[in-house]
């Protein structure tokens, strides 16, 4: 886990159990503080995997600078695709706060939201 000086760590990623999954789970206030630690998250796994997960199940709140970022991993992962194997990239088990804020945004029509 990497810690910096001012605060620990809210986001986690790891590979899931079929080695092709990246899961990001983001903790607490998804804002643009997590920045630099949410673009790490996806930008140092390689091989790139086939599938994005982004578990927001400890997620409380995201702001207009986490939908952001949430489009800078798509953008990515196109990026990374342009083979033809671009990672697929979900939203999963938001809270109905979260899960509002991403229906309202227009999200539900850019990723897959489970």
């Amino acid at each position: 886990m990497v810690v910096s000086d001012s605060y620990t760590s809210r986001v986690y990623t790891e590979v899931a159990d079929d080695g092709d999954t990246l899961v990001i789970r983001v903790s607490g206030n998804f804002d643009f503080n997590m920045h630099r630690e949410f673009q790490r998250a996806y930008r140092n796994v390689s091989p790139p995997p086939k599938a994005v997960i982004v578990d927001l199940s400890t997620t409380e709140h995201l702001d207009s600078a986490a939908l952001g970022m949430l489009l800078l991993l798509r953008d990515y992962c196109v990026e990374v695709g342009r083979d033809g194997d671009e990672p697929r990239v979900e939203l999963i088990n938001a809270n109905s706060h979260v899960s509002h804020i991403l229906s309202v945004s227009n999200f539900d029509r850019i990723f897959s939201i489970r």
